[in-house]
């Protein structure tokens, strides 16, 4: 039987659905005109101004050769082609065609030298298209960007990017594989100056609109640039409220200090990775310890007041079975974790010159993530509850529409296209844990129709207000809600994400204090938001993602798509190399060999390390996945280099057995050391061997 309040607050929305009709049918009379905030030159986008790229199937789209671009990018590193190339050439590319096959979508392309390429971007059309058909529009287009968006065809078009990356070194202390950077095997240092570190910060915000960006820094491993500390302290000088670094944990779990000092730094979020629950599940990073490394570092982060979000990589057939234990582990620690960031593998770096049979083993779709999470935890319905991450720009409009033309900075908007990223929120009872998809209490495809609505209309803060107020009461469900969510939990949450009105809970900026962070914690609701961000790589690029790119590179050549950094014509590689700050050798004289922890090496961790972190010691212990051990393909790009190491060796003896052979049986050469044979200086040669024997000697030998 439904609570009374259940039923009290049903009645309401019974009124908001009438006050709704009123208001929309007075709200849509002689709409405002956009206005033009300080932080653009051009004025807020109506929704039915919003751009889209060609969406749907079949579709063609422009793409890369998996095999021209690696061969271009050499010459380009090796000096033998200018940069500037790319900049002026479509050297590389060739079209695509997007179609469906056999109930997946695929991506199909022919290279006139290198011939036919194919791999699978979903495995369920129905959810694609829910993707696509969803998707709202691309964000206001980039302006004063001409000094840093001039990268040919992979020139960042549209937005701001809601995370500004900035690698400040490219040294680590692992030897990850997979690694889309290759770190620890380029043979050179690549590390930024302090002052290269303050351009970028500088430079980044002279771009509009001037989104309230995250900044990332990452690497390597960053914590091991001596500019760590002082470049988080600087990004929050300039204005960025939201500070974090891509690390895997180390140098926070092994000191509570230094996770203190970040904290004081400014940092405020650490993009942790980890690849599963339990030192087995993450072995294939080959630290001996890695699990008890994350946990270490998730207990010293979260006590100096820096909030985790887990990133995983997500490979099929090495820890696609731990995407429900990394979710279950969330839900049993709802006051430590509200964030998941999964990522499907991107075979580029150290995995770009992957074999057919591994990539199409090992291949991970968004598709994969949203039925891997049903499946695995019993949560989500994948048409239901997951959304493009971009289906959240509709509310940052609204949240820069109530704040008015005077703010300095716009809304952090993720205008991605909807074939990057997706993501479902779950609302969770940090007391109970009971977890409900939000998306199963709230119409969430209607009440953004009516957000989009209430932002066409332009009418200012409050009747904006009121506007989604009366949208979020009229799409609520709370019979369906958590047993313990209210109406007034729905407002508080909504006005926590945005802003609107004012009120305090805990500050987020600069000034922000150990108290703002435990005020914004005491929230009994942990929203928490699991994300999917699939990168791309040369066997699925798409010019049409890169050009909307929310995850921006900030580097000595200006700032470049997350994915035409690292995969695509591989920015990241020329760059580097171009601003080279010292080969290995030099490096290693002037400053010594950092540690590395490879082969299954332990961190050292304090004698006192201790977490309250609650783990389902099933999952701790459970075994690695070991379905490459069974298939007999190679795990990694390592093992494929010693196979084929291995088969040339093998290849080369063969070829040496067979030449010796040949000389002997068809040359007649007789095999005396230390001797001339006769037939070189016209000695008597022996009899001529069968002709079948040299038919079979000669196409050895061929490899016919």
């Amino acid at each position: 039987m439904a609570q009374p309040s259940k039923l009290f607050e049903k009645a309401l929305t019974y009124g908001a659905k009438a006050g709704w009709v009123v208001f929309n049918k007075l709200n849509s009379i002689s709409p405002n005109a956009s206005f033009t905030p300080k932080w653009s030159d051009k004025p807020l986008l109506k929704s039915y101004q919003k751009e889209k790229p060609p969406l749907g199937w079949p579709r063609t789209t422009d793409s890369l050769c998996p095999k021209c671009i690696p061969e271009i990018r050499q010459q380009i590193v090796d000096g033998k082609l200018p940069h500037e190339i790319l900049l002026n050439e479509k050297v590389g590319e060739i079209k695509a065609q997007i179609i469906e096959r056999n109930g997946e979508i695929l991506m199909v392309k022919d290279c006139p030298i290198h011939g036919h390429f194919e791999d699978v971007m979903s495995i369920d059309t129905a959810f694609f298209r829910h993707l696509e058909e969803v998707f709202p529009g691309r964000d206001i287009r980039a302006h004063n960007d001409e000094k840093l968006h001039n990268h040919g065809t992979s020139t960042v078009t549209h937005g701001r990017g809601s995370v500004l990356t900035i690698d400040l070194t490219n040294r680590c202390n692992m030897m990850c594989d997979p690694c889309f950077m290759d770190a620890n095997q380029v043979g050179f240092v690549h590390e930024l100056t302090w002052d290269e570190i303050k351009t970028m910060l500088d430079n980044a915000v002279t771009i509009k609109p001037r989104r309230q960006m995250s900044v990332q820094f990452s690497g390597g491993e960053p914590t091991l640039s001596p500019y760590f500390l002082d470049a988080v302290a600087y990004a929050r000088k300039v204005g960025y409220t939201s500070v974090q670094a891509a690390t895997n944990g180390i140098e926070f779990a092994k000191s509570k200090e230094f996770a203190k000092a970040s904290a004081e730094a400014g940092l405020r979020y650490a993009y942790l990775q980890f690849d599963g629950i339990g030192n087995a599940a993450n072995s294939h990073r080959k630290v001996g310890n890695a699990f008890d490394v994350k946990l270490q570092a998730i207990h010293n982060l979260h006590e100096a007041g820096v909030d985790i979000v887990p990133v995983t990589t997500i490979i099929n057939g090495i820890n696609n079975e731990q995407v429900g234990n990394i979710i279950k582990f969330a839900l049993d620690n709802p006051k430590k974790i509200n964030f998941l960031s999964f990522q499907p593998v991107s075979f580029t770096g150290r995995d770009e010159d992957i074999s057919d049979e591994r990539r199409y083993a090992q291949r991970y779709t968004l598709s994969h993530l949203a039925h891997d999470v049903k499946n695995q935890t019993g949560l989500g319905e994948p048409t239901r509850d997951w959304f493009p991450i971009s289906f959240m720009s509709t509310f940052s409009d609204w949240a820069d529409l109530v704040h008015g033309p005077d703010r300095d900075w716009g809304q952090l908007s993720c205008g991605c296209h909807p074939n990057c990223g997706i993501s479902m929120a779950l609302m969770i009872d940090k007391e109970t844990k009971e977890a409900v998809p939000v998306t199963a209490f709230i119409n969430a495809d209607r009440l953004a129709k009516d957000v989009a609505r209430i932002n066409d209309a332009a009418r200012g803060k409050w009747l904006s207000i009121i506007g989604v107020t009366l949208a979020l009461l009229r799409n609520y469900k709370p019979e369906a809600a958590p047993t313990h969510f209210k109406i007034k939990d729905l407002l508080q949450k909504f006005d926590k994400s945005f802003g609107a009105t004012g009120r305090s809970y805990g500050k987020v900026t600069a000034d922000r204090t150990m108290d703002d962070i435990k005020m914004r914690r005491s929230d009994r609701w942990n929203f928490l938001f699991i994300a999917g961000m699939w990168f791309q790589d040369l066997f699925n690029y798409d010019f049409r993602r890169t050009e909307q790119c929310i995850i921006p590179y900030a580097t000595q050549e200006g700032e470049i798509s997350f994915c035409a950094y690292n995969t695509g014509v591989g920015w990241r590689n020329i760059i580097e190399k171009m601003h080279m700050t010292s080969t290995l050798t030099k490096w290693y004289e002037e400053h010594g060999r950092h540690e590395i922890f490879a082969g299954g090496k332990k961190v050292g961790l304090e004698k006192e390390s201790s977490y309250d972190l609650v783990l389902n010691q099933e999952h701790v212990n459970a075994a690695a996945n070991d379905t490459f051990d069974k298939s007999g393909i190679a795990k990694n790009s390592r093992e494929e280099k010693i196979r084929a190491r291995d088969a040339k060796i093998k290849q080369d003896a063969e070829n040496a057995r067979m030449a010796k052979l040949y000389r002997k049986e068809v040359l007649g050469e007789v095999e005396q050391p230390g001797f001339i044979s006769l037939d070189s200086i016209g000695g008597i040669k022996p009899a001529a061997p069968k002709a079948e024997v040299v038919q079979s000697i000669e196409e050895t030998v061929s490899g016919d």
